[in-house]
């Protein structure tokens, strides 16, 4: 494998399928987000380019419906049931993620290729 500096990264586009597990009234992902128009994406530890302010998954819970679709740590939320995640606020995002309405989210997620985390990889050795 050989890489090339200054070559865009390359991601993989995965699309996920969560079914909320319904606790009483509550129904759970099992995951958690950070990112959004409104948020400071200098602090924001999956982006690379440090003026993205898409919304990135920050916590997966073991066991939970997010990890049992495939859901990762990481992965750039770029689309909810349809609609479109790049330039939203962290409160949308929320909002439609969390719906009360809808038992199931279908995520188009972006996640770092393979190769991209080898490179990273090595380049710190």
């Amino acid at each position: 494998m050989s890489f090339i500096p200054g070559h865009p990264v390359t991601a993989v586009v995965q699309r996920i399928e969560i079914h909320k597990l319904r606790d009483g009234d509550n129904l759970i992902l099992g995951f958690s987000i950070g990112g959004g128009i409104d948020q400071d994406s200098s602090q924001n530890p999956f982006s690379e380019d440090k003026t993205d302010k898409g919304i990135y998954v920050t916590r997966v819970s073991k066991g939970g419906p997010a990890e049992v679709a495939g859901l990762r740590m990481g992965d750039k939320i770029m689309q909810v049931n349809g609609w479109d995640m790049t330039m939203v606020t962290h409160d949308q995002a929320r909002k439609k993620l969390t719906k009360k309405n809808e038992d199931v989210v279908r995520l188009l997620v972006t996640r770092k290729s393979l190769e991209n985390a080898v490179r990273q990889s090595m380049m710190q050795h």
